[in-house]
């Protein structure tokens, strides 16, 4: 065999790990293919200093204001995000906000049939526990369909009975500074590729998932925490797990509850070139976030109608 033959066939053989490699350009167009959707998306970060605990007051002192002062920045980053997801998938979306304080009587004033937690800064401890209790009475009985992302994914776990631990599985009071952190892009395996969440995974000619999806169960999605749950929770599925952190992902189908957790950041999965790059602002390498938001706005829908039925 010539070497022009030689270097044909190896541009025609695939490599055999291509999952570093984009199969879509970052600048690919999105089709809306949901009609309508109301979406309210919950401010988890703390708010002001009725939103702490005792022991937040005591262990950050004189820098109490400034560290509030830095989670109303993130958290008008986090919910940004997340009214972006839902305004690129959506033809005609409503949307509300609301701060986790609020999520009682915003959920019954706007009715929406999609609620979605943002992500966290402080650690559990920091907040006021009356907050906290109440959001575990709330999503304890709420029908509506919830997705909780990141932080808020360890706040729904927490809520059914599992801790909330370092990555080296260390209370987090134990181990507040030099903390390990699992961040930037990682790959987290899928553990039931059944569940409607991973909808079209195995309808290749669809061309929504890329080839590491289809071929190894395996999803590229953004990290960045240093806390994780200690367990799946009673009444909870586990979808997908990684070697840093076994929880990436789970679902509770039952009482009448439709609700996902997954602790990676899925709503981070558009380009905003308008901005200038920041850890919270990043290049969009996966489309894997964005299709999971797409197929939980989906099943939210479904379990709206079925639950006004």
């Amino acid at each position: 065999m010539g070497q022009d033959q030689k270097r044909i066939v190896a541009a025609a053989e695939p490599l055999p790990f291509p999952y570093n490699q984009r199969t879509f350009c970052r600048y690919e167009p999105i089709e809306k293919r949901i009609e309508a959707a109301r979406v309210l998306v919950i401010d988890d970060l703390l708010r002001h200093e009725g939103d702490v605990s005792d022991l937040a007051r005591a262990d950050l002192g004189r820098q109490l204001r400034a560290h509030l002062q830095r989670e109303r920045e993130i958290a008008a980053l986090a919910v940004e995000n997340i009214l972006n997801n839902v305004a690129r998938l959506v033809r005609r979306p409503e949307t509300s906000v609301a701060h986790l304080s609020e999520i009682t009587a915003a959920a019954e004033e706007f009715r929406p049939q999609a609620i979605v937690l943002s992500g966290t800064l402080s650690d559990f401890d920091y907040y006021n526990q009356q907050l906290l209790q109440r959001f575990k009475e709330f999503i304890h009985r709420t029908r509506t369909a919830v997705l909780g992302i990141c932080g808020g994914h360890q706040l729904i776990g927490w809520s059914f009975g599992a801790r909330v631990v370092t990555l080296d599985r260390l209370e987090p009071h134990q181990r507040r500074q030099n903390r390990h952190y699992e961040y930037q892009y990682r790959f987290v395996r899928i553990t039931d590729p059944t569940d409607p969440i991973f909808a079209g995974i195995n309808e290749r000619e669809s061309g929504i998932w890329q080839d590491y999806t289809l071929e190894a169960r395996i999803l590229r999605v953004w990290q960045n925490h240093g806390l994780q749950l200690d367990r799946v929770p009673e009444g909870f599925k586990l979808l997908a797990t990684s070697y840093l952190c076994r929880n990436q992902m789970m679902v509770r189908r039952e009482a009448g509850q439709l609700i996902y957790a997954v602790q990676f950041h899925l709503e981070k999965s558009f380009e905003d070139w308008r901005k200038n790059p920041t850890r919270w602002e990043h290049p969009n390498e996966s489309r894997d976030g964005r299709i999971i938001f797409e197929n939980f706005l989906r099943q939210a829908i479904e379990h709206a109608a079925k639950t006004a039925a």
